[in-house]
């Protein structure tokens, strides 16, 4: 994959009729917390790790992005705002951050080129693996936003739920927590005793190559929020950020109940009958 170099960044001009401004620093540079450069920096370290208030000073782990691994990406208007890949996510600064034009020459496909409007002057900075896979929420379900994880318990998840005929999905009902997921990301919150369903896709060596087999899942799967990656996490997304950063929780915490009472020996669909 090739892409323009930082000094080449388009200062003034515009690319497939996205507006740059004159110095492309501005597009990571804001006192906005809300300021996607600066929530992408935000949510990375939360997604490290989280403050306890039980005991003062305590953290625990969330383990959605150690050691380098997961991402996020939000579009915001004309552009998209994208994580950078190989660097510890609890350390990125809005400085490191990947700007793209939503309108690009050619759908980002595995291996294909890539319109950027900012590049990291930083050197040994790529653009994140998950870029296709992104494309593949904004496209499909108009996402706003969509989130990476190698969450322990989505892993464990795709372990227990083996490929029947080439095809794998998790499904759970009445639990309180599917109340905070929407019909495809994006759509209307569930009720409790609606039943969600993700489909698990296979790992590949290399990530870029889900892309096609996450599209296809969520092509089969049109009401799914998420997508599951045997082996390696999950893609959530959202109608916005905060979408997408809710439905992440909240799945998390139904993939980490479905492993315990499935280890129980307990149904996961149905309850209240």
């Amino acid at each position: 994959m090739s892409a323009i170099q930082p000094e080449a960044a388009l200062v003034g001009a515009s690319t497939n009729g996205t507006q740059v401004p004159h110095d492309v620093e501005d597009l990571v540079r804001s006192d906005d917390p809300e300021h996607p450069a600066n929530l992408i920096c935000e949510l990375c370290r939360d997604f490290y790790s989280v403050k306890l208030f039980v005991e003062a000073d305590s953290f625990s782990e969330l383990g959605w992005v150690t050691g380098t691994g997961g991402g996020i990406s939000i579009r915001h208007g004309d552009h998209v705002y994208l994580a950078p890949s190989g660097v510890q996510k609890e350390r990125i600064h809005p400085s490191h951050i990947f700007v793209l034009p939503f309108a690009q020459t050619a759908v980002p496909k595995p291996g294909s080129k890539r319109d950027f409007l900012r590049i990291p002057t930083r050197n040994g900075l790529k653009e994140s693996a998950c870029t296709p896979l992104f494309w593949n929420a904004f496209t499909m379900r108009d996402a706003k936003a969509c989130i990476h994880t190698h969450s322990q318990h989505a892993v464990m998840l795709t372990l227990l739920h083996p490929a029947k005929d080439g095809q794998a999905t998790f499904r759970i009902s009445h639990q309180e927590m599917i109340k905070g997921i929407r019909l495809g990301g994006t759509g209307k919150t569930l009720a409790y005793h609606d039943t969600l369903e993700i489909p698990i896709i296979e790992n590949t060596a290399d990530e870029e190559d889900l892309t096609d087999g996450m599209a296809e899942a969520m092509r089969r799967y049109p009401d799914a929020p998420a997508v599951l990656v045997r082996r390696h996490g999950v893609y959530v997304w959202g109608g916005s950020w905060e979408q997408a950063k809710t439905q992440a929780e909240c799945l998390d915490y139904l993939f980490e109940i479905a492993v315990k009472m499935r280890l129980a020996g307990m149904e996961l669909v149905g309850g209240d009958a």
